[in-house]
């Protein structure tokens, strides 16, 4: 069996067994939200846009009001790690589980993370991502009033399960799924999809107040990430559905995208795989 098929076994086997149980550790410390940070590194991406994602997500945590609407909640603090992934195999835990509960502690997680040098990989793996970001919560040593994956990418799955069924089973155990699709440039790649924004609400995120915030211009990105880290640290619940004002034409209701769009695409392409 090939490298990758090993690698496809193991991360569907993974989908037959609960990923988190409960744990009756006395030391557990409760936070708000326990928040992972599952960053797209795949090829696709060019050394500019990367830089700009690492600069969101590092200068979030050295804002004034994330820390306030951090210090604001229940238990004051929240903990947060940093996942990097592209394609099946290729993950890696960048910056282990940290506590945030105040300016020095942000300041802390910027400066470890702009610290790290940023991968670059093959292949875009959401559920390989997803599956391993949710992975991060067995054994964290906190326990969060919230569960939280907030995924960044820019195109669709590609390699590996299904997006659709490892989002569906992540939602069934309680977790929460945010999303932030890149659409930084126009299609130009075999792979790239001018509806990743629809692809991210149909198929990547879910569970209670889950959302997604579109990524259309480079010099909106960081302030597109410190909103998304905003909504997720103070409880707010972005997805409310506007009441119809009278003598408003409603919208039209749009084609649910293909889930498996970037599995037919690569099978198109390369002519490796049923789907």
């Amino acid at each position: 069996m090939s490298r990758r098929l090993c690698a496809i076994s193991v991360l569907l086997s993974v989908l037959a067994v609960p990923l988190h149980p409960q744990t009756s550790r006395a030391d557990v410390l409760p936070v708000d939200v326990e928040l992972v940070l599952a960053v797209d590194v795949s090829l696709s991406m060019d050394l500019e846009e990367q830089a700009l994602q690492r600069e969101g997500y590092a200068a979030a945590f050295r804002d004034p009001q994330i820390i306030a609407a951090i210090k604001s909640n229940v238990h004051g603090r929240i903990a947060v790690t940093y996942v990097e992934w592209a394609g099946v195999g290729n993950l890696k835990l960048t910056i282990p589980w940290m506590l945030i509960d105040s300016v020095a502690a942000g300041e802390a997680f910027e400066a470890r993370l702009r610290a790290e040098p940023i991968s670059r990989w093959r292949k875009t793996s959401i559920s390989s991502g997803l599956l391993f970001a949710a992975k991060q919560f067995e054994g964290s040593n906190y326990k969060g009033e919230r569960r939280v994956i907030d995924i960044s990418g820019d195109g669709p799955n590609n390699d590996g399960p299904p997006v659709e069924s490892v989002r569906d089973r992540l939602v069934s155990e309680g977790i929460v799924i945010n999303g932030l699709p890149l659409l930084l440039k126009a299609p130009q790649g075999w792979f790239d999809l001018l509806n990743l924004d629809e692809y991210y609400e149909d198929c990547v995120i879910g569970g209670t107040g889950s959302f997604s915030i579109p990524v259309r211009r480079r010099e909106e990105f960081v302030a597109s990430v410190k909103r998304k880290i905003l909504l997720e640290v103070s409880s707010l619940a972005p997805r409310l559905v506007p009441v119809q004002a009278p003598g408003i034409e409603k919208p039209q209701v749009r084609k649910r995208v293909d889930c498996l769009i970037g599995e037919r695409l690569w099978q198109r392409y390369f002519g490796r795989g049923t789907f």
